[in-house]
């Protein structure tokens, strides 16, 4: 595939290079060929972008419910044509497997047209009053512009998740996608929708350098709502900003998921969820599996099953399809995700299946009699690194999952669906899946978390109500009689 047609963006409009004087090279995280090389964007092109977007929203917002709603479902049918376009994109831009390919373009797909049904839930509701002969209106209208900042490692459905709702509603949108992944997290996306009929303008993707460009794309006066997918220290940074400038954030942030097993669970299901919600795209996943509390009494048995199913999955070339862990995103992250496998051998963690590294790839390593104390227990693991916990009790099992800073979402196991919830209600987590893993996403449910895990939900009736804002009128039909007249 010729990348080239990518070496411009779209900023107020037109697509063409960012008038940065800096440069950025969009690598195959497998060969490491360089796909294209990006001129980046700097604070004029961010200031032209939300520019734009305020001009051309107006436009947008005058569009009938019924026209947006058929754009956006234009863009979902589009998706639905490329997704080979997208699927191998994802493989050389993100290192994806096919699996994982695919599972993020049906997931993109399917957020689109959720998000076509946006439009017709920007109704005029009528209240009563407690005032004679007043009528109460309120109006759902949109913010206006909305900025959105994502990651690398689901970049088409990450950003999908926040545009096709941000357009639905009625807004304008300006991206800065991550700059690892910049096609599939931005430009990819701005030309499916520039092709599914949107105004011009309406939405720009801005690549460039977080020094040079991230606070300016937070503070500039234009957007009101801010949403990041990223690192908890990072977001805590742009909620900080956004807090002083009186925009609105929502932040979804990193995670330390728990999956518990409990003594009855069924073995094999577990067994095989924990190896899917550990090792789907090589454990880069916000909402992956990292620490595994299972049952003492069934622990040898999980963890010869767990080592036996991982030790099966192919590891390797991302353009084989048969292949299920392949790069990590960078070296970078591969010196990162050793030095945490390190730090789980200093502090007395069993290695009970030994990884090897070869360039980016990194094949799966469990490690064994760890204890939530640990540092690497702690810390959010975005590699294919499986920590697994002994439990002597169900109590003890909440209280290892809830030791954690982070808050996204977790897992439970048991063969009883009324102790399940139980402990799914215990849990200080935003999701909770009972037998299930950790690695799910529904368009039209509340994907969020807690503590540092961030603030705010995506999904359905709880991400309108980020990208708009109601308005209250009161219409006084009759006279009104007022305390001091009568």
């Amino acid at each position: 595939m010729n990348y080239s047609q990518w070496n411009t963006m779209p900023i107020g409009g037109v697509w063409r290079e960012g008038s940065s004087e800096k440069y950025v090279d969009n690598k195959n995280p497998y060969t490491e060929e360089v796909l294209v090389s990006h001129k980046l964007a700097n604070r004029e092109d961010v200031n032209e972008a939300y520019e734009t977007a305020a001009r051309v929203q107006k436009e947008w917002i005058g569009l009938s419910p019924d026209q947006r709603a058929r754009i956006i479902e234009n863009a979902a049918s589009l998706l639905q044509e490329r997704r080979e376009e997208a699927i191998e994109l994802l493989r050389n831009e993100t290192g994806s497997t096919k699996v994982k390919a695919t599972i993020e373009v049906n997931s993109s797909i399917a957020l689109i047209r959720e998000a076509a049904t946006y439009p017709y839930e920007m109704d005029e509701r009528m209240m009563p009053s407690a005032i004679p002969g007043k009528e109460n209106r309120i109006y759902r209208e949109p913010v206006g512009v909305v900025n959105v900042i994502t990651s690398w490692n689901f970049p088409l459905s990450l950003s999908m998740r926040s545009i096709a709702p941000a357009l639905a509603t009625g807004n304008g949108v300006v991206i800065k996608p991550a700059s690892n992944t910049p096609i599939s997290g931005g430009s990819f996306i701005a030309k499916l929708f520039e092709d599914a009929g949107i105004p011009k303008g309406l939405m720009s993707v801005i690549i460039g350098a977080g020094s040079e460009v991230g606070d300016a794309v937070v503070e500039h006066p234009i957007p009101r709502v801010i949403s990041f997918t990223g690192s908890t220290e990072v977001g805590k940074r742009i909620g900080a900003l956004a807090g002083q400038n009186l925009k609105e954030a929502s932040l979804e942030l990193g995670g330390n998921n728990a999956f518990i097993v409990l003594e009855d669970a069924d073995l094999e299901q577990a067994v095989e969820s924990a190896a899917f919600g550990k090792f789907l795209h090589q454990g880069q996943i916000c909402m992956a599996i990292n620490r595994m509390i299972v049952s003492r009494t069934i622990y040898p048995a999980f963890i010869e099953k767990l080592k036996e199913k991982v030790s099966a999955l192919k590891v390797g070339d991302p353009r084989q399809d048969d292949t299920i862990i392949g790069p990590l995103i960078d070296e970078k992250q591969v010196h990162e995700v050793l030095g945490l496998v390190n730090k789980g051998k200093q502090s007395g963690a069993t290695v009970y299946l030994e990884g090897k590294v070869e360039g980016n790839v990194l094949s799966p390593f469990i490690l064994t009699d760890v204890d939530n104390m640990m540092g690497i227990a702690q810390e959010e693991i975005f590699g294919p690194v499986a920590l697994v916990i002994p439990v002597d009790s169900e109590e003890e099992a909440i209280s290892v999952a809830n030791d954690t800073r982070y808050g996204l979402t977790a897992s439970v196991f048991s063969s009883s669906m009324d102790r399940a919830l139980g402990v799914a209600k215990q849990l200080q987590t935003g999701m909770v899946h009972i037998n299930d893993q950790t690695v799910n996403s529904e368009p039209s449910m509340p994907f969020g978390g807690e503590k540092d895990s961030g603030i705010g939900r995506f999904g359905g009736q709880w991400i309108i109500d980020k990208f708009t804002t109601v308005k209250w009128v009161s219409v006084q039909k009759e006279k009104r009689q007022y305390p001091m007249f009568v």
